[in-house]
């Protein structure tokens, strides 16, 4: 009855707190400590046997990190802003994303599924935006300094809690990294590649 169960497709909704924060791959330009931020969503378990399963979904993220250049720069917001050196910029960037994965759970042990999930994530910038503190300058769009397209990894793990019937609590915690640079290099500003790595906690429920 365990594999029946597990076998069947189901759907669910997740609130997931995560913490974001950026890698870069020049020495000029650097990471200056992480934001929180929230990925809300559904997902699709799409079984093809009792142990394996598809992934998919629907994410809304909205992530932010900080970031300090030790040159000046400009950065083409509502109007160019000239950012002094070793001046943090908060960038904030709302994203859907659609995740495709591999799921692998356990048989049911009482009334906890063990799971994994390990996939890709394409996903489109629907807003991003601009806080440079130096200048109090909060909530600048910032659309021309960063890349609309981009495709993540993710890798997850948790337990699922069955709560009778087809529903279960999720609880899980996983980490997300950008195979694609974030930012735009406009102007004079250094030519680096920046990326966003997340770690969240699942939160969820399935049906």
């Amino acid at each position: 009855s365990a594999a029946t169960a597990q076998g069947r497709v189901s759907i669910g909704i997740h609130f997931d707190p995560l913490i974001g924060w950026f890698g870069t791959d020049i020495a000029a330009v650097n990471n200056d400590g992480a934001r929180p931020g929230i990925n809300a969503g559904l997902s699709l378990k799409l079984p093809f046997s009792s142990n394996y399963s598809f992934s998919t979904g629907l994410n809304l993220i909205n992530a932010a990190g900080r970031l300090v250049c030790d040159t000046e720069t400009v950065l083409e917001l509502v109007n160019n802003e000239t950012v002094a050196a070793n001046e943090p910029v908060v960038y904030k960037i709302q994203y859907i994303a659609v995740p495709l994965g591999l799921k692998l759970q356990t048989n049911q042990i009482g009334y906890l599924t063990f799971f994994s999930d390990v996939g890709l994530d394409p996903k489109v910038m629907i807003g991003g935006k601009a806080d440079i503190p130096s200048l109090s300058l909060k909530g600048e769009k910032a659309n021309n300094e960063l890349k609309m397209f981009n495709l993540s990894y993710h890798v997850m793990a948790g337990i699922e809690y069955g709560l009778g019937g087809n529903t279960a609590a999720v609880i899980g915690i996983g980490f997300e990294n950008n195979f694609l640079d974030v930012t735009k290099e406009n102007g004079t500003q250094p030519v680096d590649k920046v990326t966003h790595r997340l770690v969240s906690v699942r939160l969820g429920v399935n049906f």
